[in-house]
């Protein structure tokens, strides 16, 4: 065999596989026969017949992609930097990074202690990643997105430890408003709706260097459902994949509220349940228990209690 057959040979076996030839500039003749048929593997391990002058199709961008090539998340423009009103916060009564030592740093501190000791333990095979943290309540007004908020910052001056705060209370989503920040942006139920949206897309970064937050996002009438859905294991993954160090802290909305309270604790490694002191009576706080009782670790967290500083908190573990 001459080395012009050799290569024209090369190449049709180039064009079987999908690499568009450009026979043209090569001053070979492309194969005209529609006779022979080159068998293609798709991602599902079935062959399927492809000519050998069948073009591959394009992508939107003219770039030549092979038959039955996976679906590629469409790409989006980075999500903006947004400024987290430091002033606001303080006035609040939050923690901040410059604030001076206070009676609330201390007592978070206690809280993130208790989580971050949960994440050195060694994992089990099918063990749900102890970094995956949902704070919530049994009823509104307990104080669990003030938490959520203050256990976020507390761990974002963590020296090993990176924070991605997602607003999944889509029946009262307030966390850009507790930080400050007044703008629309696409979020979790974006991500949820749309499997064709990359969830770390749109993460907003924040002046704080190792605070990020996901909010909740659009608006949508089956919400309940699509945080309860198996898109929510692939939100789960994008957030944590080639992250190492990093925390995702699920505020949540309150579990006697809705089921997707419940739905979400089922995929977190911890839950942080808020509870009012002198307010939550013990039968609703049994009941919220009772919903989160199949996750592995439960911290109990009493807010305002008298006598507790700003935050008011004392804390406990509960393991299920």
């Amino acid at each position: 065999m001459s080395l012009i057959e050799q290569a024209t040979k090369r190449l049709e076996e180039l064009s079987r596989a999908g690499v568009a030839v450009p026979w043209a500039q090569t001053g070979l003749t492309a194969p005209t026969s529609k006779a022979r048929v080159a068998q293609e593997t798709g991602a599902n391990g079935v062959h399927r017949g492809v000519a050998d002058d069948a073009q591959p199709p394009a992508s939107p961008e003219g770039v030549h992609v092979l038959p039955g090539a996976a679906r590629r998340l469409a790409p989006l423009e980075p999500a903006p930097t947004i400024e987290i009103d430091l002033e606001a916060l303080q006035r609040g009564g939050f923690l901040t990074p410059d604030a001076k030592r206070s009676v609330l740093a201390e007592e978070m501190r206690h809280v993130k202690r208790a989580l971050l000791r949960n994440m050195t333990q060694p994992p089990q095979p099918t063990e749900i990643s102890p970094a995956l943290i949902l704070v919530t309540s049994a009823v509104p007004g307990e104080g669990k997105t003030f938490s959520a908020i203050n256990l976020a910052l507390s761990l974002a001056v963590e020296i090993d430890t990176s924070v991605v705060l997602v607003d999944a209370d889509f029946l009262r989503p307030n966390v850009l408003d507790r930080l400050g920040v007044r703008r629309e942006a696409r979020g979790l139920l974006d991500a949820l709706a749309d499997p064709d949206l990359d969830p770390a897309q749109l993460v907003l970064a924040t002046n704080l260097p190792k605070l990020s937050i996901l909010p909740t996002g659009t608006a949508h009438p089956r919400a309940a459902e699509l945080l309860s859905s198996t898109g929510m294991d692939r939100l789960l993954l994008a957030l944590t994949e080639a992250h190492p160090g990093r925390v995702v802290i699920f505020d949540a909305p309150p579990l006697l509220v809705t089921a997707a309270g419940a739905a979400l604790a089922a995929r977190m490694g911890q839950v942080l349940m808020v509870v009012e002191a002198g307010r939550t009576s013990r039968h609703l706080v049994a009941q919220a228990f009772a919903a989160v009782e199949h996750c592995p670790i439960v911290l109990a967290v009493l807010n305002k209690t008298s006598g507790g500083g700003i935050g008011g908190y004392g804390y406990g573990d509960y393991y299920g």
